[in-house]
């Protein structure tokens, strides 16, 4: 099989990064072992849009002239592929469209983008989901076959984990947040305000519309918390970050998608307990797995009572660290949700 391969982000660059062990293969959505499961691959060339209906029409032109054959359009996302998936729904467009559903399939009481939005999802063929709840609510929706709906167990690329692994020091933090996207930060740091146990913070000032900077400026102050800010795409180095801190944080506001996903995939493969907002939509149930804690939505007293227990208890903190690269290697790793 041939598929047309159609990523957001650079393909390329992040490729040739993999195999030097400076990429998570999980990143790519399978394209790094594709073709060990007998999968070859036409790459989508990669331009950057401000403007999603410029990105759009990119793609649309940019895949209808595409010179080599291939038999399905595989996207890790339906953003800037619109276009194609209508035409795919009239008919004009043949090849199947399979693509990475991020969200449940939305609900409207909008009569005319109710059919509209019934009429899109005519043009797609097969969706993968990341949890069996988006998958049931996407169901409530009406508007595409469950059976051509999968759960995928998105899962961590441990070869590149285990190679950083290698290369650890030390310990140099304790608890650290890294994710940028819907990340509530204002309650994780009025819990941290005033604690003993310590708190690094890798974050851009901005990401799409939340304005992070006067947020996490307002506790710069604070003598347990360091923020440092970041930019670009670099994995790579805040894994190195992650790596040498002793738990991970991961702070979701309430959206209904599995936010915060990659951070904590990425902390089960390296071995990190887990204190994470309770976000409903994650298939990965992390205190009854043993590997970290939940908290509230905009709760800081959920998050102090939660930070403290790890922060005195560090031999149960290591036990859930354990617990969770078990999970890594049983079911939420590269090699599987590939296959």
């Amino acid at each position: 099989m041939k598929i047309y391969y159609y990523h957001t982000r650079p393909i390329l660059p992040a490729w040739e990064e993999w195999k030097r062990h400076r990429h998570p293969g999980h990143i790519l959505y399978g394209l790094t072992h594709f073709r060990k499961n007998g999968i070859e691959c036409v790459l989508h060339p990669y331009r950057y849009f401000p403007s999603r209906l410029r990105l759009m029409f990119y793609t649309l032109w940019t895949v209808l002239r595409c010179p080599e054959p291939y038999d399905v359009l595989y996207g890790t996302s339906y953003r800037g592929l619109e276009l194609i998936i209508f035409l795919r729904a009239l008919g004009i467009y043949r090849k199947p469209i399979a693509i990475w559903h991020h969200q449940a399939i939305p609900c409207t009481t909008n009569w005319f983008k109710n059919q509209i939005s019934k009429f899109f999802y005519k043009g797609l063929d097969c969706l993968f989901f990341f949890s069996q709840t988006l998958i049931q609510d996407s169901l409530q929706a009406k508007k595409f076959p469950a059976r051509n709906m999968h759960l995928i167990h998105w899962g961590a690329d441990l070869e590149f984990y285990d190679s950083l692994l290698e290369q650890k020091a030390g310990t140099t933090a304790e608890f650290i947040s890294t994710g940028k996207e819907n990340r509530d930060f204002e309650t994780l740091l009025q819990a941290f305000q005033g604690l003993s146990a310590h708190l690094d913070v890798y974050s851009p000032t901005a990401n799409g519309d939340a304005h992070y900077e006067n947020t996490l400026h307002k506790y710069q102050h604070c003598e347990n918390i360091t923020i440092h800010f970041v930019d670009g795409i670099i994995p790579y180095e805040l894994a190195k970050k992650v790596m040498e801190a002793k738990i991970v944080v991961i702070p979701c506001l309430d959206l209904s998608y599995t936010v915060g996903l990659t951070t904590l995939v990425e902390a089960l493969a390296l071995g990190l307990p887990i204190l994470s907002t309770r976000n409903p939509k994650f298939e990965i149930d992390i205190e009854n797995e043993g590997a970290g804690l939940y908290t509230e939505y905009k709760d800081s007293s959920s998050w102090q009572k939660a930070i403290s227990y790890l922060h005195e208890n560090p031999d149960i903190a290591k036990q859930m660290g354990k617990q969770g690269r078990r999970l890594a290697e049983q079911t939420y790793n590269l090699e599987n949700y590939t296959q």
